[in-house]
């Protein structure tokens, strides 16, 4: 019945981009590095991690002189077409940060606060119009193992001071009617934004502090060159005294990063505006983001046309690390989410879906950003964030300046960023161990017990997750 609904027959005209940019108020791009510069520091990329770096370094030295390299369109990848959730949390959610470094918690809930916090007052004084606004978001329950989940972890969240609400389904159901809810965690600090438009504000304001930024300018190499670092694009070369890599699923510019994550592909869909009755037949007056509790979950929110946003769950690994643009849209996938979308509000059977995309995140056996340097510390990198990138970008650009700038910090003392994630082993190995716990996430989500193979990686450390 499902896969017949209207939903489902739209599928075949929905449009194949990103609907967040696909927006008007879109910039015009900027001209490419064609001849060689120099500068104080340069930056490798152009999406959150990028952006937040030119401008936290133009804000703690106004006088540096900062170029920024971007190989397509600033915010045109992953920064640009995700959910646009902005979480406080800096490790990928609190369970496991408890379970990685639960003696820092309490500092890491802190600056995650006060990272939010940084990115409202950015968002407040540049004017950037980006639909940023505290709608909190809910975890919700969808299977009778995953409330007692919610329950326990809601009361460790709640004993560490992180101001959480445990809701009955009556009550989430309140918020938002699907019948498949059994139960919720509200977290009042979770900010919704619209991602494009937050990353074309941070390239309007690097602009006005006077950043230098260069579109399609993909780098091909970087090397040392004396005391300075080369970074060499398609066309000319960028010198400067240290440089800072973003650079996020794209093929890591080190050698040594090559097996540190791996690129992951996540698809959403989104309908035609919701009109007045549909949207009164799910309620959703709070305009909350919703995540369900799974292993392989789901996201999703309302846009600020009335829109449903629908993504999530199939997260999809190709083997050696394979991506590009053939592997971008996956209309199996996008059939999946719309049979879930239906699952989820059987009242938006009849809703068309108007707009299907997929893309590349990068993930790490620990779930969250990692750092580094190289080059005599004249380099530093930050990746690895695992779909939760929003808001962490920001602290990691500043843990990354501070490590280029051989600044001893709060944030560089912190053993989350002095410790890195274990490797991907090589292929065939990689995908083997991926798939196997891609398989064992969905026996695992529909039987609520984990299997030898997932009790035997989290006593590693390791993981697999979007």
């Amino acid at each position: 019945m499902i896969t017949g609904t209207p939903a489902a027959a739209s599928l075949d005209q929905a449009r194949r981009t990103p609907y967040w940019l696909d927006d008007p108020s879109r910039p015009a791009p900027l001209d490419p590095l064609t001849v060689d510069t120099r500068a104080d520091l340069i930056v490798v990329g152009g999406g959150y991690t990028g952006l937040w770096t030119a401008l936290r370094a133009k804000e703690r030295d106004p006088g540096r002189e900062v170029v920024l390299l971007e190989a397509n369109r600033c915010g045109s990848a992953a920064s640009g077409r995700n959910g646009g959730f902005a979480e406080p949390s800096l490790t990928h959610g609190f369970a496991n940060g408890m379970s990685r470094w639960p003696g820092e918690m309490p500092t890491l809930l802190r600056m995650g606060t006060d990272n939010l916090e940084g990115i409202a007052d950015t968002v407040a004084r540049h004017g950037i119009d980006c639909g940023f606004a505290r709608s909190g978001e809910l975890a919700v329950a969808t299977r009778e193992h995953e409330v007692a989940g919610l329950g326990e972890e809601s009361a460790q969240m709640q004993a560490a001071g992180v101001p959480v609400q445990l809701l009955d389904s009556a009550q989430v159901r309140s918020r938002v009617d699907s019948p498949t809810y059994l139960g919720a965690v509200y977290d009042p600090q979770v900010v919704l934004v619209e991602p494009a438009r937050l990353a074309w504000g941070l390239r309007t304001a690097c602009l006005g502090l006077g950043v230098r930024i260069f579109e399609h300018s993909p780098v091909t190499a970087v090397s040392r060159d004396g005391n300075a670092v080369a970074v060499r694009t398609d066309r000319a070369v960028a010198r400067g005294g240290r440089v800072v890599l973003g650079t996020n699923a794209s093929r890591p510019l080190l050698r040594r990063l090559r097996l540190m994550s791996v690129p992951v592909h996540d698809y959403t869909v989104v309908t035609a505006p919701l009109s007045h009755e549909q949207l009164a037949a799910i309620g959703w007056s709070g305009r909350e983001g919703v995540g369900d509790a799974a292993n392989l979950f789901h996201y999703y929110r309302l846009t600020r046309d009335g829109r449903l946003l629908f993504g999530g769950y199939d997260a999809v690994y190709h083997y050696a690390s394979r991506s590009g643009a053939d592997s971008e849209h996956r209309d199996a996938t996008y059939r999946l989410l719309v049979r879930h979308l239906v699952q989820t509000f059987p009242q938006l059977a009849d809703v068309p879906v108007e707009y299907a995309w997929g893309g590349v995140i990068d993930t790490c056996t620990r779930f969250c950003c990692f750092w580094g340097t190289a080059m005599r510390g004249r380099v530093a990198y930050a990746l690895g964030f695992t779909g939760l990138g929003v808001a962490a970008t920001r602290f990691a650009a500043d843990t990354a300046l501070d490590l280029v700038d051989g600044l001893d910090t709060e944030r560089t003392g912190l053993r989350m960023v002095r410790e890195k994630p274990l490797p991907f082993p090589p292929e065939p190995l990689r995908w083997v161990g991926i798939e196997a716990t891609r398989r064992s996430m969905q026996r695992a989500d529909r039987t609520g017990r984990d299997n030898l193979w997932l009790k035997t990686m989290d006593k590693l450390g390791l993981g697999f997750d979007s």
